[in-house]
Protein backbone atom coordinates (compact mmCIF):
# COMPACT_ATOMS: atom_id res chain seq x y z
CA UNK A 1 0.00 0.00 0.00
CA UNK A 2 1.35 3.33 -0.73
CA UNK A 3 1.38 6.82 0.56
CA UNK A 4 -1.53 9.57 -0.57
CA UNK A 5 -0.07 12.34 -2.63
CA UNK A 6 1.08 15.21 -0.52
CA UNK A 7 -1.79 17.15 -1.89
CA UNK A 8 -4.60 14.44 -0.84
CA UNK A 9 -2.53 14.38 2.56
CA UNK A 10 -3.02 17.81 2.92
CA UNK A 11 -6.71 17.66 1.39
CA UNK A 12 -7.40 14.89 4.04
CA UNK A 13 -5.95 16.55 7.31
CA UNK A 14 -7.70 19.73 6.54
CA UNK A 15 -11.47 17.99 6.35
CA UNK A 16 -10.68 16.49 9.65
CA UNK A 17 -11.89 19.33 12.13
CA UNK A 18 -9.80 19.26 15.46
CA UNK A 19 -10.61 22.72 17.14
CA UNK A 20 -9.44 22.81 20.53
CA UNK A 21 -10.78 25.74 23.12
CA UNK A 22 -11.05 27.06 26.48
CA UNK A 23 -14.69 26.46 25.97
CA UNK A 24 -16.19 23.10 26.33
CA UNK A 25 -18.96 23.72 23.77
CA UNK A 26 -16.23 25.00 20.72
CA UNK A 27 -13.91 21.60 21.61
CA UNK A 28 -13.74 18.54 19.34
CA UNK A 29 -11.89 15.40 19.18
CA UNK A 30 -9.08 14.72 17.43
CA UNK A 31 -9.02 11.50 16.81
CA UNK A 32 -9.71 11.21 13.30
CA UNK A 33 -6.52 13.29 12.29
CA UNK A 34 -4.95 11.03 14.55
CA UNK A 35 -5.90 7.64 13.03
CA UNK A 36 -5.65 9.23 9.18
CA UNK A 37 -1.69 9.90 10.56
CA UNK A 38 -1.20 6.65 12.37
CA UNK A 39 -2.46 4.98 9.06
CA UNK A 40 0.01 6.48 6.99
CA UNK A 41 2.46 6.29 9.07
CA UNK A 42 2.25 2.46 9.65
CA UNK A 43 2.49 2.47 5.59
CA UNK A 44 5.66 3.79 5.53
CA UNK A 45 7.12 1.10 8.03
CA UNK A 46 6.06 2.85 11.39
CA UNK A 47 4.73 1.22 14.58
CA UNK A 48 2.47 3.63 16.31
CA UNK A 49 1.49 4.27 20.06
CA UNK A 50 -1.79 6.20 20.59
CA UNK A 51 -2.60 7.54 24.24
CA UNK A 52 -5.68 9.41 25.18
CA UNK A 53 -4.87 12.18 27.48
CA UNK A 54 -5.32 11.71 31.42
CA UNK A 55 -8.88 13.28 31.88
CA UNK A 56 -9.58 14.73 28.39
CA UNK A 57 -11.82 11.85 27.00
CA UNK A 58 -11.55 12.07 22.78
CA UNK A 59 -8.20 14.00 22.75
CA UNK A 60 -5.30 12.07 21.52
CA UNK A 61 -1.63 11.79 21.23
CA UNK A 62 0.50 9.52 18.25
CA UNK A 63 3.55 8.46 19.18
CA UNK A 64 5.24 6.66 15.51
CA UNK A 65 8.69 5.21 15.50
CA UNK A 66 10.61 3.60 12.78
CA UNK A 67 13.38 1.49 13.72
CA UNK A 68 14.88 0.20 17.30
CA UNK A 69 16.74 2.05 20.14
CA UNK A 70 17.42 5.12 21.73
CA UNK A 71 18.37 8.45 19.94
CA UNK A 72 17.82 9.39 16.36
CA UNK A 73 14.95 12.79 15.21
CA UNK A 74 11.86 12.77 16.70
CA UNK A 75 9.80 15.58 14.57
CA UNK A 76 6.34 16.70 16.96
CA UNK A 77 3.59 19.24 15.69
CA UNK A 78 0.01 19.46 17.09
CA UNK A 79 -3.47 18.05 15.44
CA UNK A 80 -5.49 20.75 16.71
CA UNK A 81 -6.26 23.99 15.65
CA UNK A 82 -7.72 26.99 16.93
CA UNK A 83 -11.50 28.46 16.56
CA UNK A 84 -12.74 30.00 13.57
CA UNK A 85 -15.11 32.75 12.68
CA UNK A 86 -16.78 32.02 9.90
CA UNK A 87 -18.01 35.42 9.12
CA UNK A 88 -14.57 36.29 8.55
CA UNK A 89 -13.42 33.53 6.34
CA UNK A 90 -13.89 33.77 2.49
CA UNK A 91 -13.55 30.02 1.73
CA UNK A 92 -14.19 27.12 3.77
CA UNK A 93 -12.20 26.44 6.75
CA UNK A 94 -12.74 22.21 6.34
CA UNK A 95 -11.82 21.89 2.68
CA UNK A 96 -8.43 23.10 1.12
CA UNK A 97 -8.86 25.46 -1.57
CA UNK A 98 -6.21 26.27 -3.99
CA UNK A 99 -6.25 29.51 -5.36
CA UNK A 100 -3.61 32.33 -6.92
CA UNK A 101 -0.71 29.94 -6.11
CA UNK A 102 -1.59 29.51 -2.39
CA UNK A 103 -3.50 26.63 0.10
CA UNK A 104 -6.64 27.59 1.70
CA UNK A 105 -7.49 25.78 4.94
CA UNK A 106 -7.54 26.07 8.75
CA UNK A 107 -4.44 24.43 10.13
CA UNK A 108 -2.66 24.88 6.77
CA UNK A 109 0.05 25.88 8.50
CA UNK A 110 -0.47 26.19 12.18
CA UNK A 111 0.04 23.32 11.93
CA UNK A 112 -1.62 20.12 10.60
CA UNK A 113 -0.05 20.51 7.30
CA UNK A 114 3.30 19.75 8.58
CA UNK A 115 2.63 16.14 8.51
CA UNK A 116 2.17 16.35 4.97
CA UNK A 117 5.44 17.01 4.44
CA UNK A 118 7.32 15.59 7.18
CA UNK A 119 5.48 12.14 5.38
CA UNK A 120 6.38 12.93 2.05
CA UNK A 121 9.83 13.77 2.45
CA UNK A 122 10.33 10.39 4.72
CA UNK A 123 8.12 8.22 1.85
CA UNK A 124 11.34 9.20 -1.02
CA UNK A 125 14.20 8.01 1.50
CA UNK A 126 15.52 4.66 1.32
CA UNK A 127 14.64 2.71 4.68
CA UNK A 128 16.98 0.62 4.22
CA UNK A 129 19.40 2.91 4.44
CA UNK A 130 18.05 4.38 7.71
CA UNK A 131 20.60 4.53 10.36
CA UNK A 132 18.87 6.05 13.55
CA UNK A 133 15.26 5.98 14.72
CA UNK A 134 12.75 8.65 13.13
CA UNK A 135 9.44 9.50 15.27
CA UNK A 136 6.70 11.39 14.50
CA UNK A 137 4.89 12.81 17.62
CA UNK A 138 1.40 14.14 16.91
CA UNK A 139 -0.02 16.14 20.16
CA UNK A 140 -2.82 17.48 21.20
CA UNK A 141 -4.86 20.73 22.80
CA UNK A 142 -1.59 22.79 22.06
CA UNK A 143 -3.54 25.85 21.57
CA UNK A 144 -5.29 25.43 24.92
CA UNK A 145 -3.53 23.96 28.17
CA UNK A 146 -0.63 21.94 25.59
CA UNK A 147 -1.33 19.36 27.89
CA UNK A 148 -0.88 16.43 24.49
CA UNK A 149 2.89 17.85 25.18
CA UNK A 150 2.82 18.16 29.30
CA UNK A 151 1.83 13.89 29.10
CA UNK A 152 3.98 12.70 26.53
CA UNK A 153 7.12 14.49 28.24
CA UNK A 154 6.74 11.92 31.15
CA UNK A 155 6.60 8.97 28.64
CA UNK A 156 8.69 6.29 30.08
CA UNK A 157 10.66 5.35 27.17
CA UNK A 158 10.64 7.95 24.66
CA UNK A 159 14.78 9.40 24.39
CA UNK A 160 15.26 10.77 21.18
CA UNK A 161 18.72 12.32 20.59
CA UNK A 162 16.68 15.53 18.50
CA UNK A 163 13.51 17.11 17.95
CA UNK A 164 12.29 19.31 15.44
CA UNK A 165 8.52 21.06 16.40
CA UNK A 166 7.11 22.50 12.89
CA UNK A 167 5.24 25.07 14.13
CA UNK A 168 5.31 28.14 11.08
CA UNK A 169 8.37 29.50 10.89
CA UNK A 170 9.08 30.18 7.49
CA UNK A 171 11.82 27.33 7.81
CA UNK A 172 13.30 29.49 9.93
CA UNK A 173 15.61 27.90 12.82
CA UNK A 174 14.24 28.72 16.26
CA UNK A 175 16.52 27.89 19.08
CA UNK A 176 14.52 30.17 21.90
CA UNK A 177 11.48 31.62 22.68
CA UNK A 178 9.24 33.73 25.80
CA UNK A 179 6.77 31.94 27.60
CA UNK A 180 2.89 32.52 28.46
CA UNK A 181 1.10 32.71 31.05
CA UNK A 182 -2.80 33.70 31.21
CA UNK A 183 -4.17 35.15 34.24
CA UNK A 184 -7.46 35.96 36.10
CA UNK A 185 -7.86 38.75 38.10
CA UNK A 186 -10.93 38.72 40.27
CA UNK A 187 -11.74 41.77 42.31
CA UNK A 188 -14.76 40.64 44.84
CA UNK A 189 -16.55 43.71 46.39
CA UNK A 190 -20.03 44.64 48.21
CA UNK A 191 -22.90 45.01 46.09
CA UNK A 192 -25.97 47.66 47.33
CA UNK A 193 -27.41 50.89 46.04
CA UNK A 194 -25.76 53.21 44.09
CA UNK A 195 -27.70 55.85 46.35
CA UNK A 196 -25.55 54.70 49.67
CA UNK A 197 -21.77 54.08 48.43
CA UNK A 198 -20.45 53.49 51.89
CA UNK A 199 -22.91 50.44 52.26
CA UNK A 200 -21.04 48.53 49.48
CA UNK A 201 -17.55 47.95 48.40
CA UNK A 202 -16.98 48.82 44.67
CA UNK A 203 -15.36 46.20 42.90
CA UNK A 204 -14.28 48.43 39.86
CA UNK A 205 -12.91 50.92 41.78
CA UNK A 206 -11.28 48.32 43.35
CA UNK A 207 -10.23 46.93 40.18
CA UNK A 208 -8.50 50.72 39.20
CA UNK A 209 -6.52 50.05 41.88
CA UNK A 210 -5.24 47.04 40.85
CA UNK A 211 -4.76 48.16 37.21
CA UNK A 212 -2.38 51.18 38.57
CA UNK A 213 -0.36 48.86 40.56
CA UNK A 214 -0.22 46.21 37.33
CA UNK A 215 1.28 49.15 35.06
CA UNK A 216 3.79 49.92 37.35
CA UNK A 217 4.80 46.17 37.11
CA UNK A 218 4.39 46.49 33.36
CA UNK A 219 7.38 49.14 33.01
CA UNK A 220 9.33 47.21 35.88
CA UNK A 221 9.53 44.53 33.92
CA UNK A 222 10.19 46.92 30.79
CA UNK A 223 13.21 48.28 32.65
CA UNK A 224 14.60 45.39 34.71
CA UNK A 225 14.95 42.30 32.70
CA UNK A 226 16.15 42.37 28.58
CA UNK A 227 17.46 39.87 26.60
CA UNK A 228 18.74 41.28 23.22
CA UNK A 229 18.00 38.12 20.70
CA UNK A 230 14.25 38.92 20.98
CA UNK A 231 12.59 41.65 18.66
CA UNK A 232 10.62 42.80 21.72
CA UNK A 233 13.53 42.30 24.50
CA UNK A 234 11.46 42.69 27.35
CA UNK A 235 8.14 40.32 29.74
CA UNK A 236 5.17 41.63 28.15
CA UNK A 237 2.17 41.57 30.21
CA UNK A 238 -1.01 42.87 28.41
CA UNK A 239 -4.41 44.16 30.22
CA UNK A 240 -6.30 41.81 27.67
CA UNK A 241 -10.06 41.40 29.05
CA UNK A 242 -12.43 42.89 31.77
CA UNK A 243 -16.07 42.93 32.63
CA UNK A 244 -17.52 43.99 36.26
CA UNK A 245 -21.23 45.05 37.17
CA UNK A 246 -24.51 44.90 35.96
CA UNK A 247 -26.07 48.09 36.14
CA UNK A 248 -25.34 51.91 36.50
CA UNK A 249 -27.37 52.10 39.56
CA UNK A 250 -25.97 49.31 41.49
CA UNK A 251 -22.58 49.12 43.28
CA UNK A 252 -20.40 46.36 41.52
CA UNK A 253 -20.22 43.06 43.95
CA UNK A 254 -17.81 41.59 41.31
CA UNK A 255 -15.16 42.48 38.72
CA UNK A 256 -12.56 40.40 36.42
CA UNK A 257 -9.60 41.10 33.95
CA UNK A 258 -7.90 38.67 32.19
CA UNK A 259 -4.05 39.58 31.98
CA UNK A 260 -1.17 37.81 29.48
CA UNK A 261 1.91 37.59 30.41
CA UNK A 262 5.32 36.42 28.05
CA UNK A 263 8.06 35.86 30.50
CA UNK A 264 11.82 35.40 29.03
CA UNK A 265 14.26 32.97 29.21
CA UNK A 266 15.72 33.35 33.08
CA UNK A 267 12.29 34.64 33.90
CA UNK A 268 10.74 31.84 35.66
CA UNK A 269 6.61 31.23 36.29
CA UNK A 270 7.00 30.87 39.70
CA UNK A 271 8.83 34.69 39.83
CA UNK A 272 6.30 36.39 37.63
CA UNK A 273 3.31 34.56 39.70
CA UNK A 274 4.86 36.57 43.19
CA UNK A 275 5.35 39.87 41.28
CA UNK A 276 1.98 39.45 40.46
CA UNK A 277 0.70 38.75 44.11
CA UNK A 278 3.47 41.52 45.34
CA UNK A 279 1.37 43.82 43.12
CA UNK A 280 -2.05 43.19 45.02
CA UNK A 281 -1.01 42.46 48.58
CA UNK A 282 -1.35 46.02 49.80
CA UNK A 283 -4.98 45.92 48.01
CA UNK A 284 -6.17 42.78 49.63
CA UNK A 285 -4.88 44.39 53.25
CA UNK A 286 -7.19 47.30 52.65
CA UNK A 287 -9.79 45.36 51.16
CA UNK A 288 -9.34 41.64 52.75
CA UNK A 289 -9.18 38.99 50.70
CA UNK A 290 -11.17 41.05 48.01
CA UNK A 291 -8.45 40.12 44.70
CA UNK A 292 -7.95 36.75 43.63
CA UNK A 293 -5.27 36.32 41.00
CA UNK A 294 -6.12 32.39 39.33
CA UNK A 295 -4.33 31.15 36.71
CA UNK A 296 -6.18 30.29 33.06
CA UNK A 297 -4.40 27.70 32.51
CA UNK A 298 -0.88 26.27 33.64
CA UNK A 299 1.51 28.94 32.59
CA UNK A 300 3.63 27.89 30.07
CA UNK A 301 7.88 28.32 30.59
CA UNK A 302 10.14 29.92 28.63
CA UNK A 303 12.00 27.77 26.21
CA UNK A 304 16.12 27.69 26.47
CA UNK A 305 18.16 26.75 23.57
CA UNK A 306 21.43 27.22 22.65
CA UNK A 307 22.84 29.07 19.41
CA UNK A 308 26.23 26.18 19.55
CA UNK A 309 23.95 22.79 20.19
CA UNK A 310 24.27 20.83 17.13
CA UNK A 311 20.98 20.76 15.24
CA UNK A 312 21.00 24.04 15.55
CA UNK A 313 23.77 24.76 13.44
CA UNK A 314 22.67 21.66 11.28
CA UNK A 315 19.46 23.25 10.75
CA UNK A 316 21.35 26.71 10.06
CA UNK A 317 23.43 25.05 7.57
CA UNK A 318 20.96 23.18 5.51
CA UNK A 319 18.26 25.70 5.65
CA UNK A 320 20.70 28.90 4.92
CA UNK A 321 19.32 30.94 7.55
CA UNK A 322 20.44 31.80 11.26
CA UNK A 323 18.24 30.77 14.12
CA UNK A 324 16.23 33.13 15.91
CA UNK A 325 14.27 34.20 19.00
CA UNK A 326 10.78 34.72 18.54
CA UNK A 327 8.38 36.39 21.20
CA UNK A 328 5.18 33.96 20.62
CA UNK A 329 4.76 30.16 22.53
CA UNK A 330 5.11 26.36 21.69
CA UNK A 331 5.53 22.97 22.85
CA UNK A 332 9.26 23.16 23.34
CA UNK A 333 9.81 23.63 27.05
CA UNK A 334 8.09 20.70 27.70
CA UNK A 335 9.60 18.22 25.13
CA UNK A 336 12.94 19.68 25.98
CA UNK A 337 12.37 17.69 29.23
CA UNK A 338 12.98 14.43 27.40
CA UNK A 339 16.25 15.76 27.50
CA UNK A 340 17.19 16.14 23.70
CA UNK A 341 18.44 18.87 21.44
CA UNK A 342 15.11 20.77 20.09
CA UNK A 343 14.33 23.53 18.05
CA UNK A 344 11.26 25.00 16.20
CA UNK A 345 11.37 25.14 12.30
CA UNK A 346 8.48 24.68 10.17
CA UNK A 347 7.13 25.12 6.57
CA UNK A 348 4.48 28.33 6.48
CA UNK A 349 4.78 31.93 7.80
CA UNK A 350 3.48 32.55 11.84
CA UNK A 351 1.63 35.93 10.36
CA UNK A 352 -1.08 33.35 8.96
CA UNK A 353 -1.49 31.26 12.10
CA UNK A 354 -4.67 32.16 14.13
CA UNK A 355 -6.07 34.51 10.82
CA UNK A 356 -9.04 34.02 8.68
CA UNK A 357 -8.53 32.52 5.32
CA UNK A 358 -4.49 31.09 6.97
CA UNK A 359 -2.79 30.12 3.88
CA UNK A 360 0.16 27.82 2.39
CA UNK A 361 2.09 29.76 -0.17
CA UNK A 362 2.94 27.05 -2.64
CA UNK A 363 6.46 28.67 -4.03
CA UNK A 364 7.38 27.41 -0.45
CA UNK A 365 6.53 24.15 -0.77
CA UNK A 366 9.69 22.52 -2.64
CA UNK A 367 11.65 24.38 -0.94
CA UNK A 368 10.53 23.39 2.67
CA UNK A 369 10.69 19.92 1.48
CA UNK A 370 13.83 20.10 0.42
CA UNK A 371 15.28 21.27 4.29
CA UNK A 372 12.93 19.11 5.87
CA UNK A 373 14.43 15.60 3.80
CA UNK A 374 17.58 17.07 4.44
CA UNK A 375 17.74 17.30 7.90
CA UNK A 376 15.81 13.93 8.60
CA UNK A 377 18.66 12.36 6.13
CA UNK A 378 21.66 14.14 8.46
CA UNK A 379 19.99 12.94 11.40
CA UNK A 380 18.80 9.32 10.49
CA UNK A 381 20.76 8.07 7.01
Amino acid sequence: MSLPSFISMYQQLIAAPSISAIEDSECMSNKNVIELLAHWCETLGFTCEIIELEGKKGRYNLLAKRGVGDGGLMLAGHTDTVPFDDSRWNHDPFKLTELDNKLYGLGSIDMKGFFAFVLQAISELDEKQQTQPILILATADEETTMAGAQQICKHPNLKPARCIIGEPTDMTPVFTHKGHMSTAIRVVGRSGHSSDPERGLNAIEVMHKVISKLLILKEQLKNKYSLNHFEIPYPTLNLGNIHGGDNANRICGCCEMHIDMRPLPGLSVQELQALLLDATKDINEQYPNSVSVIDLHDPIPAFTGRTDSALVQLAEKVAGQKAIAVNYCTEAPFIQQLGCETIVMGPGSINQAHQPDEFLAMEKIKPSQHIISNIIKACCF
